[in-house]
């Protein structure tokens, strides 16, 4: 099941019919109290979340939901008309895994939305990753800096993987887009500069570990501390 909260009923009526036709389960909602109402008795499999809401906007609840044990892993995609840089560095640093500015395709938000629950699912990773202060085991979903524990946004979280996963090679955004987003991204590929930023921040000095190749991507340096 997926929830959509956006208070203009003609993109959530349509953005719903579409997903139903597309064979995934959708419900909508106009008000931030409908939606809260829902989760009382059923959880989602992902949210698609628009900021400017009515009674609260959609930041407040995305804090809320990544506060509570329940839905702090929830796939959420951020809907909104707001598409700069600084508007999307607050969404991924709030928690968002995906963020989509209006106007936007339909066939490409099936798409992420497909590919974000793809992302969610897998459960294959058993492998345990150390680095310096860092430690990361994919299958147990823990990260860890200096025995501290450290949230990460899925997305962020299969970033960080896919790294330790290549470790010592380079990765272009292009592979990383695919790998991670499950499409082929059309657009700028700023997207992935935005995660690497909140994700070396999250991390604070374990994050040197991401190293930058100009002109090619990103890599986890070679050897271990």
């Amino acid at each position: 099941m997926i929830y959509f909260l956006e208070d203009d009923n003609n993109i959530r009526n349509f953005v719903i019919y579409a997903l139903n036709n597309t064979g995934l389960s959708a419900t909508g909602f106009g008000t931030p109290g409908q939606f809260w109402e829902a989760m009382k008795t059923e959880k989602p499999e992902l949210l698609l979340l628009d900021i400017m809401l009515p009674e609260e906007d959609g930041i407040s609840i995305l804090k809320k939901l990544r506060s509570k044990s329940d839905t702090k892993d929830l796939p959420v995609i951020m809907l909104t008309a707001k598409g700069t840089e600084y508007d999307k560095v607050v969404g991924l640093d709030t928690g968002a895994d995906d963020y989509v500015a209006k106007p936007f395709g339909t066939m490409e938000l099936i798409s992420r939305i497909k590919a974000l629950l793809r992302r969610a699912d897998r459960r294959d990773l058993h492998t345990e990753y150390r680095r310096g202060d860092l430690y990361l085991c994919p299958a147990k979903h823990i990260i860890r800096v200096d025995g501290r524990d450290i949230t990460l946004t899925l997305k962020e979280f299969e970033l960080l993987c896919l790294l330790f996963e290549n470790e010592g090679i380079v990765l272009t955004r292009d592979e990383i887009l695919t790998k991670v987003w499950g499409y082929e991204f059309d657009g700028e590929s700023r997207t992935v500069d935005v995660h690497i930023r909140t994700l070396r921040a999250k991390l604070g000095n374990a994050g040197k570990c991401i190293e930058t190749v100009r002109g090619l991507g990103y890599k986890i340096g070679g050897g271990n501390d």
